[in-house]
Formats: C-alpha cells, structure tokens, sequence
C-alpha cells in the first residue's frame, strides 16, 4: 500500500520549489491533492502533469495572505474531496535586508505571508481535516526560525512565529487526532534561495553546513512525507532540521 493510500493534501506554494517537490512524492504514494499556488501559469503545468501521472489534482490560484482566498480554496477542497487529512503549509517569502533597511511594506509583506498564511491556512483546513476524523499539519518554517543571521529581519521573524504557533496549535488539537508539526529547512536549492541569494552569499552560508553542499527539494520532501503520514501518528508538536547538519552546535 503507498504511504499516503486515501489521503487528500493540500499543498500551499505548490508551483515551484519545494511544494512542487513534495506535491510529485505525494502523488506518487497515493494522495488525491489540491494545489496552490499564486503562479497559476506553473501550478497549470504541474496539474497537468500530475493528471498525466493518474493523480486526482485540482490546482487553485491562491494568495495565501488574503483570508477570502483561503475560504475560497476550502470550498473547492470541500467540493472535490470533502475532506483534508494533510496540510502543508509552504508557501513563503523571503528578504535579505536586516532591522534598519527593511521598510514598513516589505515587513508587512513577508509577515503577511508567511506567518499570516500558515495562521489563515489552519483556521480555514482544520474544520475539514476535523471532519476526516484527524490528521496532519505540516508547516514549513526555516532554520532561521531557530537562530540568527544578522541579517533577513522579516524573514526570520515570520519563520520564527511559526515555530511558536505551530507548537500551540499543537497543543489545541491533539486531542482531536490532528497532528502540527514543523520542518526547518536550511539551504535548499529552490527558486526562491536562487532569486533572492547571490552566488558568492550562497558560497558563505555553505561554509557554516558540514555537509558542505546546498540541499535538494526532494530532501525536504521526503521529510514532509513522513509527518504527513500514519508513520508519524504519536508525533505532534516536534521540530524536523533538514540542514546539513548547520545548526547543530
């Protein structure tokens, strides 16, 4: 039997990156999914070919900052499937500048995203994983929710709130069979990290990872998986570092 037989996910910044990854695994171990993403133009093309794989997909155009939109994407979840039993919450943006260059906009942006997003994302899907009797919630954070940078104010900022409220929506729910957990990704290589980090900036933050080298999405991925699923089922609350062994010390 795949690992995720009669499970439906939904999979947030699913486009490109890591959500792509994750959301090709998954459909490969069973998932019927739903996709979001505001890159409607790349999430039509992973729809297209999850489709062609025999995935049952439906792929939604989705600010995950705006509560409407979330309403909108529950609503299409509760017509095609009528029920959640796995978030992920991956969508996320990221800025460089530290305390005193970030502006007024761009801290509310990333905020907006990245941490109002994973908040709006549980209020509007755990009614339907609560009626799939549980299940489980992914958020993805970041290792800069776990230490400093000097740098990326906003950004760790977001990803560190989502560390904490991933830990109390933890406790909210246990008792009604659905499971928060949080995986904290170090470098990774995705569009994102390559858009936002140049080449020589990427040479320094590897110096800091004993591994020596940047990480793959489907490393990630893997990671996610296994909080998705029923091997994970008396885990909740917990912190997964996928990193390269960079926060180690």
């Amino acid at each position: 039997m795949k690992r995720l037989e009669n499970k439906v996910a939904l999979i947030t910044g699913a486009a490109k990156g890591m959500g792509r990854s994750e959301a090709l695994l998954f459909g490969k171990q069973g998932a019927r999914l739903i996709i979001t993403d505001i890159d409607i133009e790349n999430l039509n093309k992973l729809e297209k070919e999850l489709s062609e794989a025999g995935v049952q997909v439906i792929a939604v155009k989705h600010d995950v900052a705006l509560e409407p939109d979330w309403a909108a994407v529950a609503r299409e979840a509760q017509q095609a499937f009528g029920k959640v039993d796995i978030l992920v919450n991956n969508a996320g943006i990221l800025a460089s500048e530290g305390v005193e260059a970030t502006n007024l906009e761009k801290w509310n942006q990333i905020i907006a995203v990245n941490q109002t997003g994973t908040w709006l994302g549980m209020k509007h899907i755990v009614p339907l994983i609560r009626k799939a009797g549980g299940g489980s919630i992914v958020n993805i954070a970041s290792i800069y929710g776990l230490i400093g940078s000097g740098s990326s104010a906003a950004y760790q900022a977001s990803k560190g709130a989502v560390r904490i409220l991933s830990k109390t929506a933890a406790m909210e729910y246990a008792a009604e069979n659905i499971r928060v957990n949080t995986i904290f990704p170090g470098a990774i290589e995705t569009p994102m990290v390559s858009e936002s980090i140049s080449d020589e900036e990427l040479q320094g933050l590897l110096a800091s990872v004993p591994m020596k080298r940047i990480g793959k999405p489907d490393e990630v991925a893997f990671g996610v998986l296994f909080l998705a699923s029923d091997e994970s089922s008396y885990i909740t609350g917990a912190e997964l570092v996928i990193d390269g062994g960079w926060v180690v010390p």
